[in-house]
């Protein structure tokens, strides 16, 4: 019996790609994490140099709200803020209102006086030019962005690194522009060899030995610059 074409049969639609979120290791464990997955997006765990969580063309640093306060008093959050300048679209999510006072009217919180969290906001606002965002709980946060994915279409770069880098740091950093090399694998490069220099003069295989295939990519040292 021959195959009857069913014309009314709903052809399936190709899988939409799931919209990617970088996201800075140190987030791995949080609840952020975790509901994204639950969304649909497609959250990559990554080293980030600046930023918790790159989604597009938008840096988002996450702050809880003791996290916030204590980064505050520290002025960790104000370095932090620094670095976010470098993307054009950035965005600080202060996480929690739901469960903790930011500030109370009666009494200091976290032993803050509120008129100090009232200036420091503002100074994130006017100064940093970067817009908060307070969200109820880490699920909220990733509504938030899982919300932002869709509106947002161009990419950010990741090669962006902390303006305060120190040597180490720096070194690191011209190491994992190179494609396939990561944080580790710089850190042991730069371990065995100890300066760039030593590195860049070593020959393939030399390096083949402490990285193995990785190695490759260092071949382009000794390419020509095409005319």
């Amino acid at each position: 019996m021959e195959n009857i074409f069913d014309i009314f049969s709903k052809k399936k639609s190709p899988e939409k790609e799931k919209t990617k979120v970088f996201v800075d290791y140190r987030e791995k464990n949080s609840l952020v994490y975790s509901e994204l997955i639950s969304l649909g997006l497609n959250p990559e765990i990554m080293e980030l140099k600046v930023a918790d969580y790159i989604i597009n063309d938008v840096a988002i640093e996450r702050k809880e709200i003791s996290d916030f306060i204590s980064s505050m008093l520290n002025k960790r959050l104000v370095s932090q803020l620094k670095n976010l300048q470098q993307y054009k679209n950035r965005i600080l999510i202060i996480e929690g209102i739901d469960e903790k006072e930011l500030y109370s009217d009666e009494k200091s919180v976290h032993g803050v006086h509120p008129n100090a969290v009232r200036g420091f906001l503002l100074s994130i606002i006017l100064d940093y030019e970067t817009p908060i965002i307070f969200t109820k709980d880490g699920e909220d946060t990733a509504r938030f962005i899982s919300v932002l994915s869709k509106r947002q279409k161009k990419e950010a770069s990741l090669n962006i690194s902390r303006k305060n880098l120190d040597k180490g740091e720096r070194m690191q950093f011209i190491l994992e522009s190179f494609p396939g090399i990561g944080p580790k694998t710089a850190k042991k490069l730069l371990e065995h060899f100890m300066t760039l220099r030593e590195l860049f003069n070593a020959s393939q295989n030399e390096i083949e030995e402490i990285i193995g295939k990785k190695a490759d990519v260092f071949g382009i040292i000794d390419e020509n610059y095409p005319d």
